[in-house]
């Protein structure tokens, strides 16, 4: 694994603005990410986790710049991506690419299997003719389906075989990273694991780099090399996997880590879970000083006033918390290892 990151994400924000009042004279601000800066090296794969609405979504699409940051920077092999122009970016497409949510709305019915795959290839113009329907059978060979399915339509394939045709697509001009939104999230659970594992061998033998952004941590504690935790738009914990399901830091983490099985019966009536009280605010109407203040066991009155920094507590372990010390020497916890 390359030690210079392939991509470098610095205080990156996306605020959405929604016209309220007579004629939207007013707009409400809605912080979908507030400043979060994290890098991914050459093949290594980073996993995001958080609640629904945390803006992990938003976070892989300004990385990619499909949606533009309102403030931030992007770097892709040190080239400044939020500064680029738009032929640069379209050039620069071919390098990193995404596997959206939902493989049932993310194909063109319309579109054989064969020019889905196929089609970033000629819209860059990378290759034509017998060249161009060679890749296409190598890369369904690539991910496990029948180049024979080439002229068949997306409704004739179940959910996970679609997901594989996304992947082929998104493998079809070569890219050094992707970011796979939720990939897993839609299929059915037998399915899921396959689907991660095929990311996997793709990764060891492409090299590729990814954002894996999901809900089901133990799946990301299976695919990812890093975990970053993000709250109402903000990174609040970010640790090498092992670091943070054994010894999570943030109050937060702690209560997400908590909820994963462990297949030991007698580790697992041992544990103690953590219950967060009420459901996260808004993140058109933030609470003040840090953002999980009001469901924070451990919250105390600066908390309330004062963010606390994202800052390293420990070796390549950041958190944003202003109890973080104390949390590394008397954690609120005594979980078990769920290594």
């Amino acid at each position: 694994m390359a030690s210079t990151p392939l991509i470098r994400v610095q205080e990156l924000k996306k605020h959405f603005y929604i016209p309220t009042g007579f004629l939207g004279q007013k707009n409400i601000v809605v912080k979908a990410v507030d400043g979060v800066s994290f890098d991914i090296k050459a093949g290594e794969t980073l996993g995001m986790v958080g609640e629904s609405g945390c803006g992990k979504s938003t976070t892989g699409r300004a990385v990619l710049q499909l949606h533009k940051p309102t403030s931030g920077r992007v770097f892709f092999n040190d080239k400044d991506l939020t500064t680029a122009s738009a032929e640069e970016l379209r050039v620069l497409r071919t390098k990193f690419q995404m596997v959206f949510q939902d493989p049932y709305a993310s194909l063109n019915p319309r579109h054989s299997v064969g020019a889905i795959i196929a089609e970033p290839l000629v819209i860059h113009g990378i290759m034509s003719g017998s060249e161009l329907q060679d890749r296409v059978t190598e890369l369904l060979e690539l991910v496990g389906l029948n180049p024979a399915y080439r002229n068949r339509f997306p409704h004739e394939f179940s959910g996970g075989q679609r997901q594989r045709i996304m992947i082929a697509r998104a493998l079809s001009v070569k890219p050094d990273f992707i970011v796979c939104d939720e990939p897993i999230s839609a299929l059915d659970v037998s399915i899921q694991a396959q689907v991660v594992n095929l990311l996997q061998e793709l990764q060891e033998k492409l090299g590729v780099a990814y954002l894996f952004i999901a809900h089901d941590l133990s799946m990301v504690k299976h695919i990812s090399h890093r975990v970053a935790v993000m709250y109402l738009g903000k990174m609040v914990e970010l640790a090498e996997r092992k670091d943070l399901f054994e010894n999570p830091i943030h109050p937060y983490t702690q209560s997400l880590t908590s909820a994963v099985p462990i297949p030991n019966p007698k580790l697992e009536r041992r544990r103690q879970r953590i219950i967060l009280k009420g459901e996260p605010p808004s993140p058109a109407n933030p609470p003040s000083g840090c953002v999980f203040h009001p469901r924070c066991p451990i919250a105390k009155e600066i908390c309330k006033v004062e963010a606390p920094p994202f800052v390293e507590t420990q070796p390549r372990h950041f958190a944003a918390c202003h109890f973080a010390e104390s949390q590394i020497e008397n954690k609120i916890t005594k979980d078990a290892p769920i290594y």
